[in-house]
């Protein structure tokens, strides 16, 4: 899939992630399903995902992602005994996800489906207690207050209700987390109207959740939670995106930094659809240069989600690989790379250092094949091959070489992982605007007036890229329906890359 074998390639990414301190990562759902914006969570509806831990593995150890959000509704974990104890046999399968995601060495989300309520009840606000939503927090902090890498989602997308009062809650949970010896962990604090970032400042949440404290009166780790989709009505349904959320973000993070706070972004996703590969692409941009306020990112999902769902992130196994989507490798993966090694803020509030020194570049040519050509300023190359599965030593890669129709590759010189290794992109979008937005302008390569052809090829990257799209988002969103984790696919858009073995390209990144 689109970047897949940049990653491949993105030396010790675990490493980089532990150095900025950013985090990235993944839904990985199935727990909430079923979950409706009433507060109902069918215990039969849930479907914790069977190969969870191998999922999250392949993030972590492929992709360098290193957060993974594990939505949950309160009924599974009581048993449907709303004033009841963690139920142990639930809890323990729930636990085995969390423990699984723990073993990757990533931090790990507890979520709450439930949308502030219990079976059409508001917590705190004439359904559930705040006692009774306290007991359940103060449990769940007092089983993991001993590893730090866990963070406290207090609540998905709370909706139709009291802000001041749901703040009141919030600070009860707060204090009884910190109460159970949980004193490190991050707590994210959600807002109204399902905790879109669009309105989280105008609808008086953010202001709300910013006086929640820990019980010494500090803010630390306490962080504003936001969620924010781009299709129509902001529900996370529709195959079309149709803004880009840079403004609803840009309001976000005037408020954060005039507050000198931070936020999350746990909740945020699109299809594979051109306009949302776009639109996507350039709101996490946005999110990761302004890495000052915001502190992570999450994408919506993977998990029990079956590859074909509109919003899917799961990766689909090929020859006994799992690989990724276009939207996973293009928008979150790609922009994080990009921004992700920027992040000792600059003071400025943007989040972008200055690019890296630019570098001679070989494009070399396997024998027998089309020469490939370069564009007059050395960022666009038209090449014959599309390429998987590198295998790395050290700074040599070997490559085998599957042809295809030549393929569009716009080169940009960022700030990666390694400072040994360039980055490349494939995509059938032919607007090469759309293709460098991807990056900042200051981060592209410059002009190569007189390129070297040799023997074999450069590091492109590229490959075959199969979009589906079918399942509506899992409750989350108005009118959701239960979802099964199943549902029809449809073919959105495949790169131009045909199949056949020819041989291997050895490489040697410069």
């Amino acid at each position: 899939m689109l970047f897949h074998n940049f990653v491949l390639l993105g030396l010790a990414p675990i490493a980089a992630l532990a150095k900025v301190q950013y985090l990235k990562g993944v839904a990985v759902a199935g727990g909430d399903f079923g979950c409706q914006i009433d507060g109902t969570c069918p215990l039969s509806s849930a479907q914790l995902p069977g190969d969870g831990a191998d999922q999250m593995k392949h993030f972590v150890s492929d992709l360098g992602m290193n957060m993974m959000r594990l939505p949950i509704s309160w009924q599974f974990l009581v048993n449907n005994q709303l004033s009841g104890s963690l139920d142990a046999n639930n809890l323990g399968k729930y636990d085995q996800l969390v423990q699984s995601c723990l073993k990757t060495g990533a931090h790990c989300m507890i979520d709450i489906h439930n949308f502030a309520r219990w079976n059409g009840g508001v917590i705190g606000q004439g359904g559930p207690t705040d006692d009774q939503f306290v007991s359940l927090w103060s449990q769940l902090a007092t089983k993991y207050a001993g590893n730090d890498k866990i963070a406290f989602e207090i609540m998905n997308e709370p909706h139709d209700l009291d802000i001041n009062i749901w703040a009141q809650t919030c600070q009860k949970v707060v204090t009884a987390i910190r109460q159970a010896g949980a004193n490190s962990q991050m707590i994210l604090l959600p807002g109204t109207n399902f905790d879109s970032a669009a309105t989280l400042v105008s609808s008086g949440s953010a202001t709300a959740m910013m006086g929640v404290k820990n019980p010494d009166g500090s803010t630390d780790n306490l962080v504003l939670d936001i969620h924010k989709y781009l299709d129509e009505d902001n529900s996370g349904t529709h195959k079309e995106c149709v803004t880009d959320n840079v403004d609803a973000f840009n309001n976000v993070a005037t408020f954060l930094r005039d507050n000198g706070r931070k936020g999350f972004v746990s909740e945020s996703g699109a299809s594979t659809a051109a306009s949302c590969i776009k639109a996507f692409c350039s709101q996490n941009n946005f999110i990761n240069a302004n890495s000052d306020v915001f502190v992570g990112f999450v994408g919506w999902a993977a998990g029990s989600f079956d590859p074909s769902y509109v919003m899917g992130l799961t990766p689909t196994k090929q020859n006994g690989k799992l690989v990724d989507n276009q939207l996973m490798m293009q928008c979150i993966i790609a922009p994080w790379k990009s921004f992700g090694n920027n992040l000792a803020n600059n003071g400025t509030g943007t989040g972008i250092a200055q690019p890296t020194a630019p570098r001679p570049t070989t494009l070399i040519t396997a024998t027998g094949h089309a020469t490939p050509s370069l564009s007059p300023s050395g960022t666009t190359m038209v090449l014959p091959p599309a390429l998987l599965n590198p295998t790395v030593t050290g700074n040599l890669v070997t490559i085998p070489l599957l042809t295809a129709a030549p393929t569009v590759v716009t080169k940009a010189s960022t700030r990666p992982i390694n400072s040994n290794t360039e980055m490349f992109i494939t995509s059938a979008i032919s607007d090469m605007k759309t293709m460098t937005r991807l990056f900042s302008a200051t981060d592209l390569a410059p002009e190569m007036p007189q390129p070297t052809y040799s023997p074999a090829a450069i590091n492109p990257l590229g490959g075959s890229v199969s979009t589906p799209a079918g399942l509506p988002k899992a409750a989350g969103t108005p009118g959701a329906p239960v979802i099964s984790g199943a549902g029809a696919s449809a073919t959105v858009g495949k790169a131009a890359c045909g199949l056949m073995l020819v041989g291997t390209f050895v490489v040697m990144l410069l």
